[in-house]
């Protein structure tokens, strides 16, 4: 059997040559932040830009971290939890330069944890904030959003709730760290970003509160994307507003698993 592997020649053409997001899929959904928790929100903003090479944006007052294919956002919290333990586990990107990217790491004194593929590592940063990287040397931009990774005990029914809220895709791609012999990995590709899926218990705790806090997409007309999910039976945790002195509208959500979503229209800076 053939697996959709994660650097199909079909998502290497989605992904921006520049710092945006990625063209939105069929339903106007895209992958559009990371918001992160963390004690020293200067480290990890230093983390994000000097060694993943993430460039420092502001929309109005909100300062955050780009990527093309993503932003990463920070709040200022006390002594919050790692990742590790909730459903959301960790988010990857990939990088042009895998060897290149590998050496920088080591010269900063940042703890890589190794795979039996010598393509992948983790990186970790600040406070045990743990990024998957790969290398694909074919992409045009040194480094570009890849992934969110969940530990979920009941992958089919999460598959399907993303498929049918967001549009997420449901197949499967290969598992990049398991080698010699290929292993399937459940997703959900959604705008070039895959949702990937692993088996995980079911007493892991859900993302709000932890360092990866909650994950964002980005949407058009979120007004009338919210009034399709509450007449679906999505109970919102907040309603649409808009952002003093910006034109980003938000609004929260929590899937049936625990993780905490941010609906977000007009996050990308305006050039």
């Amino acid at each position: 059997m053939n697996f959709k592997t994660i650097f199909s020649f079909a998502v290497l053409c989605t992904a921006p040559m520049l710092a945006q997001l990625y063209t939105p899929n069929a339903q106007g959904v895209t992958m559009g932040h990371m918001h992160l928790n963390t004690r020293d929100v200067a480290a990890q903003k230093a983390f994000f830009v000097d060694a993943l090479g993430g460039k420092t944006v502001k929309n109005g007052p909100i300062e955050m971290v780009e990527f093309p294919g993503v932003y990463v956002l920070f709040t200022k919290a006390d002594n919050p939890p790692t990742s590790r333990g909730s459903i959301v586990d960790h988010f990857g990107f990939t990088v042009k330069d895998m060897p290149g990217s590998i050496e920088k790491w080591k010269k900063m004194g940042l703890t890589i944890e190794p795979t039996p593929n010598p393509n992948e590592v983790y990186v970790l940063g600040p406070e045990e904030m743990r990024i998957e990287v790969y290398g694909i040397p074919e992409q045009a931009a040194p480094i570009t959003m890849n992934h969110i990774h969940w530990n979920i005990a009941d992958i089919p029914g999460m598959q399907a709730w993303y498929d049918k809220m967001f549009g997420a895709t449901t197949g499967q791609r290969d598992c990049i760290a398991c080698l010699p012999r290929k292993v399937p990995l459940e997703e959900g590709q959604l705008a070039g970003t895959s949702l990937s899926y692993s088996r995980g218990a079911a007493t892991l705790v859900g993302s709000k509160g932890r360092g990866i806090d909650h994950i964002g997409f980005e949407v058009k007309n979120l007004d009338a994307f919210v009034k399709k999910l509450e007449a679906q039976g999505i109970k919102m945790d907040a309603g649409v507003r808009q952002l003093p002195g910006t034109d980003l509208k938000i609004a929260f959500l929590t899937d049936p698993y625990g993780t905490y979503i941010e609906l977000t229209e007009g996050l990308q800076p305006k050039k």
